[in-house]
């Protein structure tokens, strides 16, 4: 075993400990969930029973996550820089561990419409926080307003529009896939418009 491979194995008994213990399991309650007995368990996260590939099966199956995120190494390339559409004012970044969701972080400086008739409605949930400003959030015929540092979470079904108060606003959103993708059809519908769409429009300033 070269020492790569002995740091990896370290690192997936004590993922395994980890995880055990932030479910509040014993392991008693892991092992049965997991059909090992316990003291199988107990050597594996001792580090005095060799990782069988059935075995981390069962377990990653036990503690609700996939074999790839129970031996996943660590990454070189943890540090991810942002794409720029200028265009429509937006910074966006992928989340590599889950490439159907994204984060993005946008500039506004007008408000949102009012009408519902003017506002998107499409599949998936957004969540956001806003860093300066005031951001309006309007979900149907109701209204809200989210000052700094405070965040929302919403379904994306409901027909939305998000926009500025008393001067310029930034948010940060994630997005899952679904809303992402609406998202991504509202900037091909502005493009074609030549004009703000159904949402608020964002400014290309990203200083």
């Amino acid at each position: 075993m070269t020492q790569d491979d002995g740091q990896l194995d370290s690192l997936v008994r004590k993922r395994i400990r980890a995880l055990r213990v932030a479910q509040g399991w014993s392991l008693e309650e892991l092992a049965a969930r997991a059909h090992l007995s316990q003291s199988s368990l107990s050597r594996i996260e001792n580090g005095r029973r060799r990782l069988a590939l059935d075995q981390l099966v069962t377990l990653a199956r036990a503690l609700d996550t996939t074999l790839d995120q129970l031996v996943e190494n660590a990454a070189d390339d943890v540090v991810i820089s942002p794409t720029i559409d200028g265009a429509h004012g937006l910074m966006r970044w992928p989340i590599k561990s889950d490439p159907g969701m994204s984060v993005m972080r946008q500039r506004m400086t007008e408000p949102p419409p009012d009408n519902p008739a003017r506002m998107r409605a499409h599949p998936g949930r957004e969540w956001l926080v806003v860093l300066s400003g005031t951001a309006i959030l309007m979900l149907g015929h109701r209204r809200f307003r989210i000052e700094t540092h405070q965040a929302a979470e919403f379904p994306t079904m409901m027909p939305h529009a998000i926009g500025s108060e008393g001067g310029p606003c930034e948010i940060i959103g994630i997005f899952d896939r679904d809303a992402r993708r609406g998202h991504q059809r509202e900037a091909a519908d502005h493009d074609d418009q030549g004009g703000p769409g159904l949402q608020a429009r964002q400014v290309p300033d990203l200083a």
